[in-house]
C-alpha cells in the first residue's frame, strides 16, 4: 500500500479530512526548504506538495512564479531536490508529492528520475502540463516503482475526460477549483463542489481541491464535500514576506497550523 493511500485511508477511518500544503523547493533556499517540510509535517500536513522551480510556470500565478524565479537563482537541479527529500525522509514519513512541469523531468531523464525518486521515497508526482493521453509511458514507469501519478481535473473537463483520468490516476485526484492560474482568492469557486461531485461518479479515489484556497474558512468549506484541501499561494506568499527572518520556519508553521480548522 502506498503512503498516500494509507494516509487517506487513515483519514477516512477517523472520519477526518486532509490538508495539503504546497511550497517551492529552494525558496528561499534548499536548507530552509528542508526545515519547512519537516515543520509542515509536524503541524498536521496530510501530505506535502513540493514544487519543482521552472522558468515558464504558465499554470501559476505571480506569487508562485516569483518563488520559482528566486529558487532558480541558486542554480540547483532535480538531483539536489531529491537529495533534500532523502534528508527529510530521515525525520518524517508524511507522503511527499513532486509538483512539476514536464520539461525539468525530461531534461533530468525519466528513467533516472523514477529510480532516484523511489530511492528518495517520493510518493507521487503531479505534472501540470502532461495530459493523460501522453502519459502512458511515464505512468507505466512510475507504477513499476510504486509511485503514484496524480492528475489535475478542472471545471472545464468533460465527463469523457474525467473518466479517462479516473482510469489512469492513482493516489488521489487533484480538482482545480476554477479555470485559470494559481493564486489566493476571497472565496472558493462554487464550481469546485460540482466538479468533485462529477469526479465521485467515475472514481473512488480521494479528491483534493486546490487553487484559490487561502483561509481556514476556505479549507472548512472544501472539507464539506472533498477529501482534502490544498493551500499553496498563501503559504508561498508568507515565505516571501518573511524571507530573511530568523524565525521563518516557526512562523510558517504557525501560519499553516492556523489554516487547519479544528476538528
Amino acid at each position: 500500500m502506498s503512503r498516500i493511500k494509507e494516509a487517506f485511508d487513515n483519514l477516512a477511518r477517523e472520519q477526518k479530512k486532509g490538508f495539503i500544503p504546497f511550497i517551492t523547493a529552494g525558496d528561499p533556499d534548499l536548507e530552509t526548504t528542508k526545515h519547512l517540510m519537516i515543520e509542515l509535517a509536524n503541524v498536521g500536513a496530510t501530505l506535502i506538495e513540493l514544487g519543482i522551480p521552472f522558468s515558464d510556470p504558465m499554470a501559476d500565478g505571480p506569487v508562485i512564479q516569483r518563488a520559482s524565479e528566486r529558487a532558480l537563482r541558486h542554480g540547483f537541479g532535480l538531483s539536489e531536490i531529491l537529495d533534500l527529500v532523502r534528508d527529510v525522509r530521515k525525520q518524517t514519513k508524511v507522503p511527499i508529492v513532486l509538483f512539476s512541469y514536464f520539461n525539468p523531468l525530461l531534461q533530468f531523464g525519466l528513467e533516472k528520475l523514477v529510480r532516484e525518486a523511489e530511492h528518495a521515497k517520493i510518493d507521487g508526482i503531479l505534472v501540470t502540463d502532461l495530459t493523460p493521453e501522453e502519459a502512458g509511458r511515464f505512468s507505466a514507469m512510475l507504477r513499476a516503482h510504486e509511485i503514484d501519478l496524480i492528475f489535475l481535473v478542472a471545471p472545464t473537463s468533460t465527463d469523457e475526460r474525467l473518466k479517462m483520468i479516473a482510469e489512469r490516476a492513482s493516489g488521489f485526484i487533484y480538482a482545480v477549483s476554477r479555470a485559470g492560474i494559481t493564486g489566493a482568492r476571497e472565496a472558493v469557486s462554487a464550481e469546485a463542489e460540482q466538479l468533485v461531485n462529477r469526479v465521485r461518479l467515475v472514481s473512488d479515489l480521494p479528491v483534493a481541491v486546490g487553487f484559490g484556497i487561502s483561509k481556514a474558512e476556505h479549507v472548512a468549506e472544501v472539507w464539506r464535500y472533498a477529501d482534502a484541501a490544498v493551500v499553496g499561494s498563501a503559504i508561498v506568499k508568507m515565505i516571501e514576506d518573511k524571507s530573511g527572518n530568523g524565525d521563518l520556519v516557526r512562523e510558517i508553521g504557525q501560519f499553516t497550523a492556523s489554516l487547519i480548522p479544528a476538528d
